[in-house]
């Protein structure tokens, strides 16, 4: 019911992406989102389902017209998947420049940024902060901080508990974390549970970092429930969280 990660976060018009799974133009065009103005992502970690969409969202605006080169943020290794990408389209963008279509030549474009933790972009809107989460065996996976004028955005990426999230998140007007429903975990293999506890965050664990870091909103995305229901998820993170919380969907807006 959902397509791949993708957030955005809209400051005065103006639209940050946080990953780019499957799915993520057509569901910024259904948010009414411009296509131009999708010219900056911020990627977590390189995992498929978080970058899938990379490609669309390279060409999909510029054929939309969209003549800004992409800004894209994200870990080492970034860099070589942004040439390999433009290598794969090179007679697709050729076609799209010299032929009838006439296309302007920079939007398809990446300027891509590998980044380390700290303060890693800034504008007249946002100021985004990086840090780093253990995500299994990834040796680069970050979460974002966006910091507006007035407020504050925390995006976990793919990790586990980590009491660095806590920091980061405390008082932060949105907290959104991934999360696994820990009734549904129990009906998985001992290979995928040995997985599963490595690379993401169990329901009762984003409890206690909520109930902690005390976000005026914590939004769960990334869910994974394994056949239980979302009320299952909901309440065993509400045995220990008593703030305010939702289960993220496609298009949602807060």
């Amino acid at each position: 019911e959902r397509s791949g990660p993708a957030t955005a976060i809209v400051v005065n018009g103006s639209v940050y992406l946080v990953d780019c799974g499957p799915g993520v133009t057509r569901r910024a065009a259904a948010a009414g989102l411009k296509m131009e103005e999708m010219k900056r992502v911020f990627i977590t970690h390189l995992h498929s389902d978080h970058t899938a969409g990379f490609s669309d969202l390279i060409f999909t605006p510029w054929v939309l017209e969209r003549t800004a080169p992409l800004e894209a943020y994200g870990p080492p290794g970034l860099k070589n998947m942004s040439e390999h990408i433009l290598a794969a389209y090179a007679e697709d963008i050729e076609m799209r420049i010299k032929g009838l279509e006439s296309a302007n030549p920079t939007g398809y474009q990446v300027d891509a940024h590998e980044v380390q933790p700290g303060v890693i972009y800034k504008d007249a809107n946002v100021t985004v902060k990086a840090f780093r989460v253990p995500h299994g065996s990834w040796n680069h996976a970050f979460g974002y901080r966006f910091e507006t004028r007035d407020r504050t955005i925390v995006i976990s990426g793919d990790t586990t508990f980590t009491r660095d999230m806590v920091e980061q998140a405390r008082g932060a007007d949105l907290l959104i974390h991934e999360v696994y429903c820990e009734a549904g975990f129990a009906t998985r293999s001992e290979k995928w549970k040995k997985y599963h506890a490595r690379f993401h965050t169990a329901s009762r664990d984003l409890a206690h970092i909520a109930a902690e870091a005390k976000p005026k909103l914590l939004v769960l995305y990334h869910v994974l429930l394994w056949g239980q229901s979302e009320q299952q998820l909901l309440k065993e993170i509400r045995e220990i969280y008593k703030g305010p919380i939702a289960v993220g969907k496609d298009l949602q807006v807060f």
